[in-house]
């Protein structure tokens, strides 16, 4: 019975879809065909399995061969040689195995290249982040290189990522002074109850709708940022570290709060 029409194309682009995906996950053209086939056959011959597919025969064998050697394929030592696939259950669990090893070695070089970067290359001026989550991001980082003074500000608590007040009192049992100032009570009280630390309120300014968080580390690195008036969610932060801009900004951004918090008072 021959199919309705267009059934043929929706298969093939399906098995197309699927073929791209094991491309992904790291199996040759090649391989990742033979593979889908096998999975229809069961157990095939070289010359079965190009029967079934268009892989030229000659180019079964390798990709078979490719196949065994990532555990996704057992060979039968026979005359023709024949092939079967593992459950699908052990390829999946052989092909997450094989990309994160993979993984692990491209990053383990890339580690490498990183550890090898001199102290003057990755120490440019300054840096642009844009999003509220790159933001977040940045601002642990940086938060955790603090060995001196972790000076923090945000004007409401969206703006505190996760988990920064356990890296507060991770930096605070270091011995780092740390100062949290917000006009928001609701960030005062998220820093309230952790011992050690200091937390002010600044004085209300008028037209500073656009400030958003501000973070000082040491006197070497610093972090300012500013929303969009009409969506806070729109977060731009510029940043620099280790550099005679941090250090200008540094100064600047601790005698700008000190007079914040002293006009409050």
């Amino acid at each position: 019975m021959n199919a309705g029409p267009g059934s043929d194309t929706t298969q093939n682009l399906s098995e197309h879809e699927a073929v791209s995906s094991l491309e992904r996950l790291g199996l040759s053209n090649y391989a990742a065909r033979v593979f889908i086939a096998l999975q229809r056959l069961g157990v095939g011959t070289a010359k079965q399995i190009h029967e079934e597919t268009d892989v030229p025969r000659s180019q079964v064998y390798g990709a078979a061969e490719e196949l065994a050697d990532l555990g996704l394929v057992e060979l039968q030592q026979s005359t023709p040689k024949r092939y079967r696939p593992v459950s699908l259950d052990t390829a999946r669990r052989q092909l997450a195995e094989s990309l994160k090893r993979e993984a692990d070695r491209a990053f383990a070089f890339l580690e490498a290249q990183r550890a090898a970067r001199t102290e003057e290359e990755t120490r440019d001026d300054v840096w642009t982040v844009r999003g509220r989550e790159p933001v977040n991001r940045r601002v642990v980082e940086l938060a955790r290189q603090a060995t001196e003074t972790l000076l923090f500000g945000a004007p409401a608590p969206e703006f505190v990522p996760e988990d920064f007040v356990g890296i507060v009192e991770e930096r605070r049992d270091a011995g780092v002074a740390v100062r949290v100032v917000s006009e928001s009570p609701t960030v005062r009280e998220m820093f309230a109850e952790v011992e050690g630390i200091e937390v002010d309120t600044p004085v209300q300014t008028e037209g500073m709708n656009h400030i958003g968080r501000v973070l000082r580390i040491d006197e070497r690195a610093v972090l300012l940022s500013a929303v969009s008036a009409d969506d806070s969610s729109e977060e731009t932060a510029i940043w620099s570290a280790d550099t005679a801009m941090a250090e200008i900004l540094a100064g600047a951004i601790a005698g700008s709060i000190d007079s914040l918090v002293r006009g409050s008072r």
